[in-house]
This record gives structure tokens, C-alpha cells and sequence, in this order.
């Protein structure tokens, strides 16, 4: 792989930034030699942009996104990844933890939540032996409780599958992301047009189900997560009795907790807090929960997801940036903060001997606009 020199930058380290080049070498960081100027001929003149780690996405459904781009209409599996990881590319994204699904329903007529995630990862991981894929991609299952199928499913799932994160899905109606019933009343009858008898009847089965099988599904869940090596994380968890049962679990990591509450019982827990970029770009959560934002100024926030936009990192990254008037501390909220809760030790940094995962931009009106994205060295958007 050739060497790359990327001159008259302004270079986002650690807990600074410095006027700089930045060498890349056979994948990695080679060197970075402070100054505006560089002798060497083959310099790309970057003419004052940043550089920044590559951005680390540590839970997205956008992969699913491509797989069904519209409502009934499914779309092939190699194309819709192929789609997602360009798509990430060009977002700066370098590393994502592609989340799916494992827990059907299959009793309930309504539901739209089926089986699909071991015949994908299998494809992904086809793609990626292949060398199709632009950027890094690992497996990131989330393990729905409230289903029928979660323990034959993750069953299915070994060490070779590169299965990074598990998370703890409970997604029965009337409590965590769904406290508010009217809320997902709103969400279920407007995105998969149930009837109002369908609706209630569809909360019914759920609420069974979470009775019945919900304990058994939880403690399978967090085995299954000591015998992928996955690192364990909680979702929407709520009250500070939430964060304990997490933490006994053995949980690093909290999906979107929806309240300060929760917030800060992580924080006591030593439990890095993850929230999602368009919550903090909207101003607020489209389920009426915390708004990201609270919990930046309230210095409970450790981590920023892309979660359903992609875009949204990049532009959440420097958001934070600007509120907490630090960019070294912004940036790490995308990319040394989920490397470290993902336990990444080769990336999230801009470093000597570090993966050479790389972004040029520039802010122009305020927006960051790329300018170049490198992973592995290799020049990808």
C-alpha cells in the first residue's frame, strides 16, 4: 500500500490540536511531525482542514434501512450492504458495529419482526472475505426479550462471526423507550399501519410474551454474550433499578437511557452513556424521552450513535464541540469513546501506529463538510 502525506493540516489529537502532517504506511499511522510545511514531493497540501480519527458508528439499523427501502419491498441483501457500507464511507464513518436483530414473533400475525440476521451476517461476512466492503464492519445483535425465538437464534452464532456487541433489547410496550402507550400507539399504527383493535391486540401478545419467556430470554441473552466475547450493553434503560440489574450483568455500555435518572446511576456504574445523534440534532427524542442535549450539559454524555441517520454523527460530533467549546472532546464522543466501550484498541485515535482510519473536512457555515476519508490507509470517499 503507498504511502500517504497529508501536509498543512490541522490535526485533532487526544486532548489538543496542532498544525501538522500526518503519514500513512502499509495501514497504519507512520508519523505525525508538527509544522505547516513538508519537504516530501508526493504531500497532499491539505490547506488548513482538519483531520480526524475515522468516525466509530456502534449501533445502526441503517443496514436494515437498505434491506427494505420502502415499506413491503425488500431489496437484496449483497446490493442493500454494498449501499450501507458506501453510504458510511462517504459519512466518515471507518468502523461500524452493523446491529441486528435476533428474537422473532411468530404467533402474532401483525408483527413484522422475523427472522433474518444469521443469513445476513453470513453475507456480510462473505463481503468482507471478499474485500467488497470499503470500511470496518463487526456484528452487533440485538437481543429483543420480548420475542419467541431470541436463544435458538443466538444459538446459531460463534466466535467466527465477529459478533462485537450484544445488546438488551425489551421493547414491551408501556415501559423504557415506550413508556408513553400513546407514543407507540403513534409509531406502530403510523409506520406499519395497524388498526386501533390490531394495535391493542399486538401490545396484548407482547406483554405475554415479555411474562412468559422475558427472564429466561435476559439471562440467555447475557450467556450468550460471555460466549461470543461480545462486549454487553443495556437499552433504554430508565430508572436507577434498570442500571443495577445492568450492571450486574456485567453491562459496559448504555443504549439511549431515557432519563437523567438512568443517566447518572451509568455514571456512578462507570457505564459509558451512548445517545443518539438525531435526538441531538432534532433537539429532543421522537419517543419524548431525554433530550441528548440535557445530558451533554449535564456532562453525562459519553458517546454519540448515528443510530438511524448516518449523517447525523459528523454533524453531532461538532454540535458537542461547540457546546462544550473543547473539539478535541467532540470528537472523541465519535470515535476514541466507542473505540475504548467497544474495546478497540487499534483505532479512535490519531496516533503512530495506529490503524490509518482518517478524515479530511472542513467547516463552512458551520457544517463539516468531507474532504477525504481513508481506512486502512486506503483513500475509500
Amino acid at each position: 500500500m503507498a504511502r500517504t502525506i497529508l501536509s498543512n493540516a490541522r490535526i485533532v489529537l487526544e486532548n489538543e490540536v496542532i498544525a501538522g502532517t500526518l503519514v500513512m504506511n502499509e495501514g497504519r499511522i507512520e508519523a505525525i511531525n508538527p509544522g505547516t510545511t513538508t519537504t516530501a514531493a508526493e504531500a497532499e497540501d491539505c490547506d488548513g482542514d482538519l483531520l480526524i480519527p475515522g468516525l466509530i458508528e456502534l449501533h445502526t439499523d441503517n443496514l436494515e434501512r437498505h434491506m427494505q427501502p420502502r415499506p413491503k419491498v425488500t431489496w437484496p441483501h449483497m446490493a442493500a450492504i454494498l449501499a450501507h457500507d458506501a453510504e458510511l464511507a462517504a459519512c466518515g464513518i471507518t468502523t461500524v458495529f452493523d446491529a441486528m436483530r435476533v428474537g422473532s414473533v411468530v404467533t402474532d400475525r401483525k408483527s413484522k419482526y422475523g427472522k433474518y440476521a444469521r443469513a445476513l451476517a453470513g453475507e456480510l461476512l462473505a463481503a468482507r472475505g471478499r474485500d467488497m466492503l470499503k470500511i470496518s464492519h463487526f456484528l452487533h445483535l440485538r437481543a429483543e426479550t420480548c420475542s419467541e425465538t431470541l436463544l435458538e437464534e443466538l444459538a446459531e452464532f460463534g466466535a467466527e462471526d465477529r459478533v462485537g456487541i450484544l445488546s438488551l433489547m425489551d421493547h414491551t410496550p408501556g415501559q423504557r423507550q415506550f413508556r408513553d402507550i400513546e407514543k407507540y400507539r403513534d409509531y406502530m399504527c403510523g409506520k406499519h399501519g395497524l388498526s386501533a383493535d390490531d394495535f391493542d391486540a399486538h401490545v396484548g401478545h407482547l406483554t405475554r410474551l415479555r411474562s412468559e419467556l422475558g427472564a429466561a430470554h435476559e439471562a440467555g441473552a447475557v450467556a450468550a454474550a460471555r460466549r461470543l466475547g461480545a462486549v454487553l450493553a443495556s437499552h433504554d434503560d430508565t430508572t436507577a433499578g434498570h442500571v443495577g440489574t445492568s450492571r450486574d450483568h456485567g453491562v459496559r455500555l448504555a443504549e439511549f437511557p431515557t432519563t437523567v435518572e438512568a443517566a447518572r446511576a451509568c455514571k456512578a456504574a462507570g457505564i459509558a452513556v451512548m445517545m443518539g445523534a438525531p435526538n441531538l440534532i432534532r433537539g429532543g427524542s421522537h419517543s419524548g424521552n431525554v433530550a441528548a442535549e440535557e445530558l451533554a450539559r449535564l456532562d453525562l454524555l459519553d458517546i454519540v450513535s448515528s443510530d438511524y441517520v448516518p449523517a447525523a454523527l459528523m454533524g453531532a460530533a461538532f454540535l458537542l464541540a461547540d457546546l462544550w467549546d473543547d473539539l478535541p472532546r467532540g470528537i472523541a464522543t465519535v470515535s476514541a469513546a466507542p473505540a475504548a466501550a467497544a474495546g478497540l484498541d487499534d483505532r479512535g485515535r490519531l496516533a503512530p501506529g495506529l490503524l490509518a482510519d482518517v478524515v479530511r473536512l472542513r467547516r463552512i457555515e458551520g457544517q463539516p463538510c468531507l474532504r477525504g476519508v481513508w481506512s486502512h490507509g486506503r483513500r475509500v470517499a
